[in-house]
């Protein structure tokens, strides 16, 4: 079953098979905002930089997640957001028994299922595809950043940067990352230069950039297939 919650400027599609971790997933969105916009009451600074921030030993688990990002991926702690808060519903949702979990949180994706799960990649007028996830034994994440699609700041241009990694909130800062990037008249060559740099720095499973016609893609990926989204099933706000 699939059911679409929003609060504030948070908007997830939650999927499982029992309504009761739908609900676990609601709980925990609830209250991982919840600590976050205290947190940010107090530290103003978290929610407005660009740059990597240092949070206290003592903050709530959900900022030091995106700390850590942050700090690895060489962004804002905010450009972890969307990914983290996706993490910890599926975290809650796996506490309470479920094998099959996923939480859509504005394109970036956190699951555990027991069954293949196909994932989209829309990237505008450019090429599309899906991936097709086999069963997982942990947690999982895929998130995307665009340069030229959709409300987040970004400083790149290309049409999707798509990250996977066990860690949700690094994926989710990583794609801002990579995204940033990529420059206007970047092609080929470039494209290709960076994903090296990044590969090398062994960050997540896998990575995925599209610009335009051209695909690159480095890293343990599941199987690729060509596709067309349809626009209006995409989790936004």
């Amino acid at each position: 079953m699939r059911d679409q919650f929003r609060i504030k400027e948070t908007v997830v599609t939650i999927i499982s098979d029992k309504r009761e971790y739908i609900k676990k997933a609601k709980e925990e969105i609830i209250e991982a905002r919840s600590r976050l916009e205290d947190y940010i009451i107090r530290n103003p600074l978290f929610k407005i930089t660009l740059e990597p921030y240092e949070c206290e030993k003592n903050a709530p688990q959900i900022v030091k997640r995106m700390c850590e990002a942050s700090k690895l991926a060489q962004v804002g702690p905010m450009a972890s957001v969307a990914g983290a808060i996706a993490e910890y519903a599926v975290r809650a949702m796996v506490k309470s028994g479920a094998t099959y979990a996923i939480v859509d949180n504005g394109g970036d994706i956190a699951f555990f299922t027991d069954r293949e799960i196909t994932v989209g990649i829309y990237a505008g007028s450019a090429i599309s595809i899906a991936l097709k996830f086999p069963p997982t034994e942990k947690i999982m994440g895929i998130c995307t950043s665009s340069g030229t699609l959709g409300y987040s700041i970004s400083f790149g241009y290309a049409d999707a940067v798509s990250v996977i990694s066990e860690n949700v909130a690094l994926a989710d800062a990583l794609a801002t990352a990579i995204c940033n990037d990529i420059k206007k008249d970047a092609g080929k060559k470039e494209i290709e230069e960076i994903l090296h740099i990044y590969k090398k720095k062994n960050l997540a499973r896998g990575i995925i950039v599209i610009k335009g016609k051209y695909i690159g893609m480095v890293g343990d990926l599941p199987k690729i297939i060509r596709t067309k989204i349809n626009p209006n099933i995409i989790t936004r706000g």
